[in-house]
C-alpha cells in the first residue's frame, strides 16, 4: 500500500510531507512541554514564598504551548487532506487509464462490477487512511520515543506499570487484527458481489418485471446483502472490543501510577516527598502521552487492514499487463488502403481448451463487401473483433492494408476502422456528440456529420427531436428506441470516413425497409470503403461480393449468394429458414 501511495506523490506533495513531519515534531514538542510546566506550577504552589506572578507566567507558557500545538494540528490536517485528495485523484486517473487499455479478456477476468468497486470504494479506503492514519503514523512514534526519553530514570515501578499497559494494548491489537483481516478481505469481495447483483437487476429491470421475477431478484439481493452484513458485523464486533479496552487502560494507568506513588511518597523522607509528588504528576502525564501514542497506532492498525486489502485490489489492476499492446508503427505511405486479409487464423479465449476459430483464410480488396453468416456461436463476431484488435489471433495473421494488425499503433489502426457493435451503445450527451465520437473532424456542423445522419437513415427522427442534432441523449440512449440507437451508432461509424466499416449484426434492430435503404446509401456513398458485415438476415447480405459461411469456427462455404445456394448446404438451410424457394429464386 505504501508503495502505491508513494508512487503517486509528486515533488510538491513530497515537500508537503516533509512539512507535515516538521509540524508534527513541533506539535509533539509543545505537547510534551506542558507536563514540565505543570510540574513547575505544582512545585511553586507547594513551596512557600513564591509570587502569584511566577505561577501565572508558567501557566501562560503552558497556554501558549497548547494553542500553538492546536494551530500546528489544524495546519497538518489541512495539508494531509490536500495530499490525500491529490493521491486519490491520481490513483483514480491511473486506474481508469489502465482499464481503458485492457482488452475484453482482461475486463472479463475482473468483471465490470469489481472494476467499479475498485475505482470507487477501494480508492475511498486509501484516501480515508491517508487523511486519518498518515498524521497518526507520523505522530505516534515521535511522541512515544520522546515521552519515554522524558520519563527515563524517574521510577522503575512507574515504568513497569506503563510497560504493562502498553503490552496489553499491543497483544490485544495483534490478536484482533489477525481475526478481522480475513473478514475485511472478504468484505471487499462481497461488495463486488452486491454491486454485481444490483447492476444486473437495474440493467435487466424490464425482463425482471416481464417475468414477475421481482421476488426472485429480491431474494438474490438479500442473500448477497445478508452475507455482507454478517461479515461486516463479525469484523466490527471484534473491533469494538478495542474501545473499552483502551478506555480501561487509559483509566487504569494513572490509577496505578498514583497508587504506586502513594507508597513511594509514604516511604520517602520528608524533603523528598515534594519531589516524588512532582515527578508523579509529570510521569502520569507522560505515561498518558505514551499510551496515547500507542492508541494512535491502534487507530492506524484498525484502518490499515481494510486499506491494505483495497490497495492490493487496486495494484492487481495496475499490475495486470494488457495483452493488446501498441506495435512499432507502420509507414502509412506504403499501405494498400482498404485491404483486409486473414492468413491461417485460429483463435481461442484465454484459459479455454477449444478453439473458437480454426484456420480462417480470406482476402478482401478496397471497396469489397464481405459478409459473414452462420449459426449462433459459430464465431462470426469473434472473427471481426480480431480486425480492430479487441482480441489478438492465437495463431496466424490478420492483415489490414497489407500490414499485420500487431504492427500498428492501436490509434492508427482504429482510425482506419468504423465499428458498429452488435449492441448499440450511446453515451450521455447530444446526438451530435454521439455521432462525432472518435471523428477526425472537429467541426461539429460539418457536412460529414449531416451526411452520416442522412446515410444512416437517422435524419427523419433527428429532425423531429426538440433541438435537432443538439437534442439530449440520456445515458445508454434510454430516451430513444432500439432502432434509433442502432442508426445513430451506424452514423457514428460513417462520420469517421474510415477505410474499413465493420457491422457486427448491426442491422438486426432495423426494419427491412430501413435496412435496404441504408445499405443502398452505403453502396452509393462508400464505394471505395471495404465493408465487413456480420448478419443473420439473408436479405442483408445477399448482394455482398463474397459471403463466408461459418460453422463451429470453421469456414464451410465461400462465394456469392447464388453460388452458396448451389454449393453450401448450411447456407441453403439458413436461407430456406427465412425465405421460400420462390423468394430465393427471385433473389438470385
Amino acid at each position: 500500500m505504501f508503495k502505491l501511495i508513494c508512487r503517486q506523490l509528486n515533488k510538491k506533495q513530497w515537500l508537503s510531507m516533509i512539512l507535515i513531519v516538521l509540524l508534527v515534531m513541533v506539535q509533539v514538542w509543545l505537547e510534551l512541554e506542558i507536563p514540565d510546566y505543570m510540574s513547575e506550577i505544582t512545585v511553586l504552589i507547594q513551596t512557600e514564598g513564591n509570587m502569584i506572578s511566577e505561577i501565572l507566567l508558567a501557566g501562560s507558557k503552558m497556554l501558549v504551548c497548547a494553542i500553538t500545538s492546536a494551530i500546528c494540528a489544524i495546519v497538518v490536517g489541512y495539508i494531509v487532506a490536500k495530499v490525500s485528495a491529490g493521491v486519490s485523484k491520481k490513483i483514480r486517473s491511473e486506474l481508469f487509464a489502465k482499464v481503458q487499455s485492457f482488452s475484453s479478456s482482461e475486463i472479463k477476468s475482473f468483471s465490470t462490477a469489481s472494476l467499479i468497486t475498485r475505482s470507487t470504494n477501494d480508492i475511498t479506503q486509501i484516501q480515508f487512511f491517508i487523511v486519518i492514519g498518515l498524521s497518526a503514523l507520523i505522530k505516534a512514534p515521535i511522541m512515544a520515543v520522546w515521552a519515554i526519553v522524558k520519563i527515563s530514570g524517574k521510577s522503575y515501578q512507574w515504568s513497569i506499570a506503563t510497560a504493562v499497559a502498553v503490552c496489553i494494548l499491543i497483544v490485544a491489537v495483534i490478536t484482533i487484527i489477525s481475526i478481522v483481516l480475513p473478514k475485511f478481505r472478504k468484505m471487499q469481495t462481497l461488495t463486488d458481489n452486491i454491486n454485481r447483483v444490483t447492476r444486473e437487476n437495474l440493467t435487466g429491470l424490464r425482463v425482471v418485471r416481464a417475468y414477475n421475477a421481482e421476488n426472485y431478484q429480491t431474494e438474490k439481493f438479500e442473500r448477497a446483502n445478508t452475507e455482507l452484513t454478517n461479515t461486516n458485523l463479525t469484523a466490527h464486533r471484534f473491533m469494538s472490543l478495542l474501545n473499552p479496552l483502551m478506555n480501561a487502560v487509559m483509566s487504569g494507568l494513572p490509577l496505578s501510577i498514583y497508587w504506586i506513588g502513594a507508597f513511594l511518597i509514604n516511604s520517602a523522607f520528608t524533603p523528598d516527598k515534594l519531589t516524588i509528588f512532582s515527578d508523579m504528576v509529570v510521569f502520569s502525564s507522560y505515561a498518558i502521552q505514551i499510551v496515547m501514542s500507542f492508541m494512535l497506532l491502534i487507530i492506524v492498525f484498525i484502518m490499515l487492514p481494510r486499506a491494505s486489502v483495497s490497495a492490493k485490489r487496486i495494484n492487481e489492476v495496475l499490475n495486470t499487463e494488457s495483452t493488446i499492446l501498441d506495435g512499432d508503427g507502420v509507414n502509412v505511405k506504403d499501405l494498400d488502403k482498404g485491404m483486409v486479409e486473414f492468413k491461417n487464423v485460429s483463435f481461442k479465449y484465454q484459459d479455454a481448451d477449444e478453439y473458437v476459430l480454426k484456420d480462417i483464410n480470406f482476402k478482401c480488396k478496397k471497396g469489397d463487401v464481405i459478409a459473414f453468416i452462420g449459426s449462433t456461436g459459430s464465431g462470426k463476431s469473434t472473427l471481426i473483433n480480431l480486425v480492430p484488435r479487441f482480441y489478438d489471433a492465437t495463431e496466424g495473421e490478420v492483415l489490414v492494408d497489407n500490414k499485420n494488425v500487431k504492427d500498428y499503433k492501436l490509434k492508427d489502426l482504429r482510425d482506419r476502422i468504423g465499428y458498429v457493435s452488435q449492441r448499440a451503445i450511446l453515451f450521455s450527451g447530444s446526438v451530435l456528440s454521439n455521432v462525432t465520437l472518435g471523428s477526425k473532424d472537429d467541426n461539429l456542423e460539418s457536412e460529414d456529420v449531416k451526411q452520416a445522419i442522412d446515410i444512416s437513415q437517422s435524419s427523419e427522427f433527428v429532425s423531429k427531436m426538440s433541438d435537432g442534432i443538439h437534442s439530449r441523449i440520456s445515458q445508454g440512449g434510454k430516451n430513444v428506441s432500439g432502432g434509433q440507437k442502432q442508426r445513430l451508432s451506424i452514423a457514428r461509424a460513417i462520420a469517421k470516413k474510415p477505410e474499413i466499416l465493420i457491422f457486427d449484426d448491426s442491422f438486426s434492430a432495423l426494419d427491412y425497409k430501413t435496412d435496404k435503404a441504408l445499405r443502398q446509401s452505403l453502396n452509393e456513398e462508400f464505394k471505395d470503403t471495404t465493408i465487413l458485415i456480420v448478419a443473420q438476415r439473408i436479405g442483408t447480405i445477399k448482394d455482398a461480393d463474397e459471403i463466408i459461411v461459418l460453422d463451429e469456427g470453421n469456414v464451410v462455404g465461400k462465394g456469392t449468394h447464388s453460388e452458396l445456394l448451389k454449393n453450401c448446404a448450411i447456407y441453403k438451410e439458413i436461407a430456406l429458414s427465412q425465405l421460400s424457394e420462390e423468394e430465393l429464386k427471385n433473389a438470385r
